[in-house]
């Protein structure tokens, strides 16, 4: 009896205990009209309010169709979603919430900057910047200058470094610099919570003085509290000076700047994404080139706007440094206050626009910071776990070339922004004419900085591509590598299409970088059976074309002539200049359209005068001249060079 009242009461216990559980598993399930509980907890991340009607909708773009990439449909139709869950993405609430999460939350707390006139910022010098030497040569960034002795000697260091080593190393290390930043600059005060930084610096053969000088001037003007570590990054250089000397000399920073070698040849590109690996101590990245001097006061205007918002990327003012004399001054162009915004034209050559009246309206002061479609890529800050997040630089880039492109899409399709800085001023010291250059490594092979471009265009671009292509129809069967992982990536981070981009960030490249019309034929413009072709030797902007022997290798040889009648080359057209020359300048989309090309009877016609394209093999001249059959400096053929 004991034994049946025993199993009765556990039979009881466990009985109870499953009701218990329904019942409760009942009461915390949602009903058919209540939201899901778990989705309540991931959007407590987003903003309140609709953000549906917060997103403008998108105006289709008038010369491309079907530029919006609808990857849904693209994933359904190789079996990676089913009918039901395309319909739930669709849903453009959870689309914008998927979005919004891709990147984590901003967690520092930090104000925004406040202007104050007549009023000295908090970040200021509070007494002028001793000088490195005393009176000495280049002080104050005022041009140095050597005697005819010292040709020769200048002559060499410029073929080996780009600069005038010899005038470099005569001036301080820690020269002065002039101030030449906006007035306003000086009253701005800054939050002094900023965030720390890593510098890093990618260099490869680099000349001493000039390497060193970007050391001392970010250690000279930096806060000692925010700068975390300086990161150099010698990309397999082989120059004795930079082995154990610079080993030796940067001991005397006790570990403050710090010294990578890679063991091969990585290129520019693929050593700044190791920088970043090697960056662990700061939370911001900032890299220069490694012939930089930092300005006044660079610090605080650089790294605020990204310690207000993780997913900003600031670039500086980059001012120009003669590589021969060492002065400095603003860079020419851009507005009336010399501000400008980052661009390109369609064969993705870099290009500065001026400041618009659109992103003037934005701003209450000529100097705060304002968004910028591209950037040049050698001086920027980002957030270390940002550029993480974003995937670093793709790394099928190589070398240098179109990566300051593909950072600046990236960082605006997928949610973040490009801010120019106008109180955040770096000098730069630009390459002379003469430099030999550093050539790529036997295992890059040909053309690198096309295919980045094509890589570039292929998983940024859309159907804007095309436009590319016009501008380099070399490329079209270019060979560019495997870029389906860049591909999912903006599937999965819901990267907005390049159309967007373009009407809502870079509307204004266009009007200064029409879109090209279609070619109606390219390639080498050759003097019909010889074996010299038109080349523009470089010139843009007024220069004369001449005749030089084909080197089938396109660049300065390669042309284009469309539907607009244009003869191009780039961003440039052939036209008419003095005593009947043939020029290459900037034109836009209606300007020279002049050109006639017959193909059959080999001859280039310039509709206006109706005279024909004409040559001196001799004295390797282009011009035009009247029409004669009979003439066989008239005649020509045009060849498709492929880039390979």
């Amino acid at each position: 009896m004991r034994v049946k009242v025993g199993f009765l009461l556990r039979s009881l216990l466990v009985i109870g205990t499953f009701l218990g559980l329904v019942v409760l598993w009942s009461f915390l399930s949602p009903k058919p009209n209540e939201e899901n509980p778990f989705e309540k907890r991931e959007g407590s991340l987003l903003p309140k309010g609709d953000l549906v009607g917060q997103f403008k909708p998108v105006v289709p773009w008038p010369h491309v169709e079907g530029v919006e990439v609808d990857l849904n449909s693209i994933r359904f139709k190789h079996g990676e979603a089913s009918h039901q869950e395309l319909n739930q993405q669709h849903n453009p609430k959870q689309a914008i919430q998927q979005q919004f999460v891709t990147f984590k939350p901003q967690t520092h707390a930090y104000n925004s900057p406040v202007f104050k006139k007549g009023i000295l910022g908090n970040f200021e010098p509070k007494e002028p910047e001793p000088p490195g030497m005393p009176g000495g040569p280049g002080e104050g960034a005022k041009p140095f200058v050597l005697g005819p002795e010292y040709k020769d000697s200048v002559q060499a260091s410029i073929k080996e470094f780009g600069f005038n080593m010899v005038a470099s190393d005569m001036i301080s290390l820690d020269r002065t610099i002039s101030d030449i930043r906006h007035e306003e600059c000086q009253y701005w005060h800054y939050d002094e919570r900023l965030l720390t930084s890593s510098v890093i610096i990618v260099f490869h053969n680099e000349g001493w003085s000039t390497l060193m000088r970007t050391i001392h001037s970010v250690i000279k003007r930096t806060p000692r509290q925010y700068l975390a570590e300086i990161v150099m990054i010698d990309d397999f250089s082989n120059k004795v000076h930079l082995k154990e000397r610079l080993e030796e000399y940067i001991k005397q920073w006790n570990g403050l700047v710090k010294l990578f070698r890679n063991e091969k040849r990585e290129g520019l590109i693929q050593a700044r994404s190791i920088g970043a690996k090697k960056a662990t101590k700061g939370q911001v990245l900032i890299y220069l080139d490694a012939h930089c001097e930092v300005g006044i006061n660079w610090y605080a205007p650089l790294v605020s706007p990204i310690s207000k918002d993780r997913t900003v990327c600031t670039v500086p003012l980059i001012d120009y440094i003669d590589g021969n004399e060492y002065s400095m001054e603003p860079q020419q162009g851009g507005d009336e206050d010399g501000l400008a915004r980052g661009a390109w034209d369609w064969s993705l050559l870099w290009k500065r626009v001026p400041l618009s009246q659109r992103e003037k309206a934005k701003r209450k002061y000529t100097t705060q910071p304002y968004r910028s479609p591209a950037m040049a890529g050698g001086l920027f800050a980002i957030e270390r776990d940002f550029f993480f997040e974003l995937g670093l630089y793709d790394p099928g880039l190589q070398i240098w070339g179109g990566e300051n492109f593909e950072i600046s899409y990236k960082i605006w399709q997928c949610g973040g922004q490009l801010l120019f800085v106008p109180c955040s001023r770096v000098g730069h010291i630009y390459r002379l004419q003469g430099w030999q250059g550093n050539p790529p490594p036997a295992h890059v092979g040909s053309s690198p900085t096309l295919k980045n471009y094509v890589r570039v265009v292929e998983v940024w671009w859309d159907d804007y591509k095309d436009y590319f292509y016009a501008s380099r129809p070399e490329t079209l069967t270019l060979a560019y590598g495997d870029i389906s992982e860049l591909r999912q990536f903006r599937e999965e981070h819901r990267c907005k299409s390049f159309k967007w981009f373009m009407e809502e960030i870079a509307y204004d490249i266009p009007l200064h970088y029409p879109l090209p019309p279609k070619n109606l034929e390219w390639g080498e413009i050759r003097g019909f059976e010889t074996s010299y072709c038109i080349d523009s030797m470089g010139h843009t902007n007024g220069g004369n074309v001449e005749i030089g022997p084909c080197h089938r290798m396109g660049g300065n040889q390669l042309f284009r002539i469309n539907e607009a009648n244009q003869l191009m080359q780039y961003d440039q057209c052939l036209t008419r200049g003095d005593n009947s020359a043939v020029i290459i300048t900037h034109c836009d989309q209606n300007q020279h359209t002049e050109w006639s090309y017959f193909k059959d009877l080999h001859r280039f016609t310039h509709v206006p005068t109706g005279k024909c394209l004409d040559r001196s093999d001799l004295l390797h001249k282009v011009f035009i001249s009247d029409c004669d059959v009979s003439k066989t400096t008239q005649k020509w053929e045009m060849n498709n060079i492929v880039a390979v």
